[in-house]
């Protein structure tokens, strides 16, 4: 995979740092990517994780994954990073990480097509539309290269206020359901009965992007206690990208 680059604004330096997209090239950079997600997701956000390392955010699907990263050329940081799970390792590990907490029966049709992706975050100081764009961009380019027409993964509703909000969430996004063919089931639900739904709370904006490209959500959200979040479960059809995302995104890589 060839690795795009770009010069974007960068909120703390008056000079434009030179970011650059592309897959992991070595142990060092699926280590720099590990510690961003441990950096991010323990220490930012409370994720309980229990490393193997101190600082670095492991687990047993991460040796059986592809590593996008976004590179500082500058500084050489790592500065954003998506997980990606490939169909062949899937059947290879013997399930996609989702299936931890959705049944995916109903898709069983489409593994052989179907990428995961997962893990992303992006360093503080670089959480701007460019560094998201680079990861978006880096994602088509995989997918146009090797065929695939479905990402699936799990978007995250933080749960600090019980999941009030991410039940209220849920309810507004319901015209965004999946037909019910693509339907999946969570294996540890939310109880939305027993919460609020009326809330006025921000949709994520990763799972704003998502929606407005066309990504369908495909049901309940589950609960992950170790991350303290609600899950939703999220399947993007390529053949569904909006055409303002297909521009940008997809029509570029071809």
């Amino acid at each position: 995979m060839t690795t795009q680059v770009l010069n974007a604004a960068h909120p703390h330096h008056h000079t434009r740092p030179t970011l650059s997209v592309g897959l992991a090239i070595n142990e060092r950079e699926i280590l720099a990517a590990q510690k961003l997600r441990y950096q991010i997701f323990a220490e930012e956000l409370g994720a309980r994780l229990n490393p193997r390392m101190p600082g670095v955010d492991q687990d047993i699907f991460d040796p059986y994954c592809e590593h996008l990263v976004v590179r500082d050329e500058d500084t050489g940081m790592i500065v954003g990073t998506y997980r990606i799970l490939s169909p062949n390792k899937a059947r290879a590990i013997g399930a996609y990480y989702s299936e931890s907490e959705f049944d995916l029966t109903r898709l069983q049709h489409l593994r052989s097509r179907m990428v995961e992706i997962g893990r992303s975050c992006v360093h503080r100081d670089h959480r701007n539309g460019t560094t998201i764009a680079l990861l978006w961009s880096g994602l088509a380019k995989y997918m146009m290269q090797h065929g695939y027409e479905y990402l699936i993964g799990c978007a995250s509703i933080s749960m600090a206020d019980g999941g009030h909000a991410a039940t209220s969430i849920y309810h507004r996004l319901a015209d965004h359901l999946s037909p019910i063919e693509f339907r999946v089931f969570p294996r540890c639900r939310l109880p939305m009965e027993a919460l609020r739904q009326d809330m006025k709370a921000d949709v994520p904006p990763l799972i704003k992007g998502y929606l407005r490209a066309g990504a369908y959500i495909c049901g309940e959200p589950a609960w992950d206690p170790d991350f303290n979040t609600a899950d939703l479960p999220i399947l993007m059809p390529l053949s569904r990208i909006s055409a303002r995302y297909s521009k940008h995104f997809i029509e570029n890589q071809r």
